[in-house]
């Protein structure tokens, strides 16, 4: 296995440094795991789900998308399980006033002596574990009564088999077939962290995939080998993922079977995303309580079944983490010190930086004409601040594939400097040739140089 030099710290500081994250509400003296994304952060997270509904939309016939509401009818999470059931166990220690799930203490640092666990020293008093639920309430309307009460989504899943039905009528399809959504969730966990990789605000790539009962385990292992080479395609090392399948006593009630796709995060393997067999839990429940047949009819043989539920259920901010985390990457240029982001240009938030050497001369004028003509293909950025050696280093630590950099040849013979990120090869190449030769390299496959 390749070796690293990131860390989780080093991440953090390289995302507040160049604007991809930074604390939420940080004048204030911040919310505990409430992140805000910056410039940087917007565009990387935005290419992670521009791929992500690419992999669904685009490359495929057999799904549709769909964009459901946040706050939805109370009675769809009494059918879904989540008011009776959506709980973790938690303690409280009544001596650092701290709180812990209370199956999770080994992975937990005590309030006074963090090299310890929960209940490990004299100290700690900790209370008997309850169960509490990890969803946020709140009221709609005017008044405050029991009626009022509703949840924020904790899982944007449901909203996709409330809809099924519509679905069915208007779209077109039939069985095997899919929904896919991208939405925010909210969860009130006990013991959020580790920057982006567990938050109580986050957004979810999630899509069901509806199959007659008996083609169920066929579709599970397609969408497990599916989900698994996603993430190699954009770069991630195939030696930092692996394929956890859930033992039985680790399965959701409703799932006959389930397997996460696995990262190696700085802070250990860590789940990236979860497939899940569903079965015909979530329609048979919704039906029951709603009083609407959720089930599917061939209108050619008469033949009724409910459908059977794939689920690859993906974490976007998770993601955008683990791309940015096995991107990073240290070197040397010149017996100077170099941060690197060697995301797969697809993934990049900018795709090329043009930078004239001088600022005069009219090498601005004309660095600002091809930046014009390129930004209408790519995402592009003019830069003209400080001396080019350290521009360069500005791009590369946001991931920057490609430099541009224009000179006074490029004002004899309108040409210019093409500088690739991970090889740092230049290449002279004409203004006019400049943007087919930016997207031929867009489309050409990448492979992380880490590899």
């Amino acid at each position: 296995m390749s070796q690293d030099v990131v860390t989780m710290d080093k991440i953090v500081s390289l995302c507040k440094r160049r604007g991809f994250i930074f604390p939420s509400s940080e004048i204030y003296g911040g919310l505990g795991s409430s992140y805000d994304y910056g410039h940087y952060g917007v565009l990387l997270k935005s290419n992670v789900k521009a791929q992500w509904w690419r992999s669904m939309l685009q490359e495929r016939d057999d799904i549709v998308a769909l964009d459901s509401a946040i706050i939805q009818h109370p009675r769809t999470w009494e059918a879904s399980g989540h008011l009776a059931g959506f709980t973790d166990p938690m303690v409280d220690c009544r001596t650092c006033k701290l709180r812990f799930r209370a199956d999770r203490l080994v992975d937990a640092q005590c309030g006074r002596k963090p090299s310890k666990h929960p209940g490990e020293t004299s100290d700690c008093d900790l209370t008997e574990a309850r169960d509490f639920n990890l969803m946020f309430e709140t009221t709609v309307g005017p008044i405050k009564d029991e009626g009022a009460t509703v949840y924020l989504r904790p899982e944007t899943a449901q909203g996709i088999f409330l809809n099924f039905k519509h679905y069915l009528q208007f779209s077109r399809k039939k069985p095997p077939f899919g929904i896919a959504q991208i939405g925010k969730s909210f969860r009130n966990e006990i013991t959020p962290g580790n920057f982006i990789f567990r938050t109580r605000e986050f957004e979810q790539m999630e899509m069901e995939f509806f199959v007659p009962p008996e083609d169920a385990d066929r579709w599970f292992e397609h969408w497990v080998s599916e989900r698994m080479s996603w993430y190699t395609r954009l770069g991630i090392r195939a030696d930092h993922l692996r394929l956890r399948p859930h033992e039985q006593d680790e399965l959701s009630h409703y799932s006959s079977a389930t397997s996460d796709v696995e990262y190696l995060f700085p802070i250990d393997w860590q789940e990236l995303e979860g497939v899940a067999n569903r079965g015909d839990f979530d329609l048979r429940a919704h039906a029951e309580h709603s009083g609407q047949k959720l089930e599917y009819v061939d209108t050619a043989s008469g033949a009724r079944y409910v459908p059977h539920v794939i689920e690859p259920a993906a974490g976007a901010d998770r993601a955008t983490l683990a791309f940015l985390v096995d991107a990073y990457d240290e070197d040397e240029i010149g017996g100077e010190g170099r941060t690197v982001l060697r995301l797969h240009p697809q993934l990049a938030p900018v795709k090329v930086a043009i930078l004239p050497l001088v600022k005069k001369d009219g090498q601005p004028e004309l660095a600002t004409e091809i930046y014009r003509d390129l930004r209408e293909r790519v995402q592009a950025e003019y830069d003209e601040g400080g001396a080019i050696g350290r521009r360069y280093r500005r791009q590369d630590e946001i991931g920057t594939p490609w430099g541009v950099t224009i000179d006074h040849q490029s004002l004899e013979d309108r040409t210019v400097t093409l500088r690739d990120r991970d090889s740092l090869a230049q290449e002279r190449i004409a203004i006019a040739e400049l943007p087919n030769e930016i997207e031929r390299r867009l489309r050409a496959p990448w492979k992380s140089p880490k590899a």
